[in-house]
């Protein structure tokens, strides 16, 4: 029988690995040179870590890995985690509290698709922004990711901009319960359209006032403070949410950044207070992230701001062109003991191909290999014989360093 991969699982194969790598290095270089710091967290955390009030979506929370780590005679239920910034929350509240914290990572989410059609591990560089809850450090975030985006050679990038406070404070106006409230709001940001139609049904007068904000799409900052003085005297709430995101904007309008606002675009996370900002490439969402402001003080980690994002590693690896990239890629040189005397002249060799910069493989068996140099090497003199894959062309040579050189003067790198 043949044995096959997990449903709605992905194997990397060594070209898709050099991608990978690219994005991912990439990622790292451009967050460390703004002064972010990488931090790592677990793969399994409790299930309690992600179902306190204002973590995920009941629709996110019903796609959890979930299963109970025995201990003797009890035990906890833990989840593969199915967010990365729940857990650099809770990493925060644990070791670096009181801090100004600028955290980046890579790490892997699950999320449960009962056809396995989607992937179900995925893969995310990170940012979080913590104990900074101005409008600048939103859009340094937005900034950041976009300039990771633009080094990786991805054009026609689509910023789309929403406010989650500004939405729940639109909602709280039509009467419903907290219950009602939450469950209307996760369906806003599971992207569910259906919801403006149930807004004007459940209150026609109160879904008349919200249909021009939740169907708000367009570089309308304008429209936004027509809406903050039309309803002045009558939604007081929503001055604050509204005075926020212009803030935000205006600061995007002074970089030059352009953006979209769409006010009932999805994102699929309870936590969200504040700016929410999705990053499109055509019809796929490369990436996103927001303000979450109630996170850390719902950890008993005191009132502290926070914002980051997340790009998606797996999609991006699939939308970037590797071969743009070529010239990183180390020259690879086949090492080949013509004898066995040789073995460990040629491991020697090998060594100092790869402190020059070389990708050196030892030849194991005459097995294929795709290196453009072949360097053979025996016991008696000439010690080394360089062979140019392609022309077959050969040069003799009596130490490494000779060959070293020879490469340089063939066009090696």
């Amino acid at each position: 029988m043949k044995i096959q991969r997990c449903k709605g699982m992905r194997d990397l194969s060594p070209a898709e690995m050099t991608a990978f790598h690219l994005v991912e290095g990439i990622c790292r270089d451009i967050c460390s040179g703004w002064g972010y710091k990488e931090v790592r967290t677990p793969t399994i955390e409790y299930l309690h870590l992600f179902t306190s009030a204002g973590t995920l979506t009941p629709g996110m929370l019903g796609k959890v890995y979930s299963f109970l780590d025995w201990d003797g005679w009890s035990g906890e239920r833990v989840v593969l985690r199915p967010d990365g910034t729940i857990p650099v929350a809770r990493l925060y509240t644990e070791s670096l509290q009181g801090e100004l914290a600028r955290l980046f990572y890579t790490t892997n989410i699950f999320i449960f698709e009962e056809a396995g059609e989607k992937t179900r591990e995925r893969w995310r560089c990170s940012t979080e922004l913590i104990g900074a809850g101005s409008a600048t450090a939103e859009v340094e975030l937005i900034a950041l990711s976009l300039e990771v985006l633009k080094k990786l050679g991805l054009k026609g990038v689509e910023l789309r901009l929403s406010h989650a406070g500004l939405i729940k404070a639109l909602l709280v106006k039509l009467g419903l319960s907290p219950e009602e409230q939450s469950r209307m709001f996760g369906r806003i940001l599971d992207g569910d359209n259906k919801v403006l139609a149930e807004v004007s049904r459940e209150s026609p007068e109160v879904g008349n006032t919200l249909k021009p904000f939740l169907s708000l799409k367009g570089q309308s900052p304008g429209f936004l403070r027509n809406q903050k003085a039309l309803l002045a005297r009558n939604m007081l709430e929503i001055r604050q949410y509204l005075d926020e995101f212009l803030k935000t904007v205006d600061l995007l309008d002074e970089l030059g950044v352009k953006y979209q606002i769409n006010i009932a675009s999805g994102a699929g996370f309870e936590y969200y207070t504040g700016i929410i900002f999705q990053l499109f490439i055509g019809k796929e969402k490369v990436g996103g992230g927001g303000r979450y402001d109630a996170l850390i003080p719902s950890m008993g980690g005191g009132d502290v701001p926070a914002s980051g994002f997340a790009l998606y590693l797996d999609r991006l690896m699939d939308l970037v062109k590797a071969e743009s990239f070529v010239k990183a890629v180390p020259e690879r040189v086949l090492v080949r003991a013509k004898s066995g005397g040789a073995v460990k002249e040629a491991f020697k060799a090998a060594d100092k191909l790869r402190e020059a910069g070389y990708v050196a493989e030892i030849d194991l068996d005459g097995k294929k290999s795709d290196a453009r140099w072949i360097i053979e090497v025996q016991s008696e003199a000439p010690k080394f014989t360089l062979i140019d894959a392609e022309t077959k062309k050969k040069t003799e040579a009596s130490t490494v360093n000779e060959v070293l050189k020879r490469l340089e003067g063939e066009g090696g790198d």
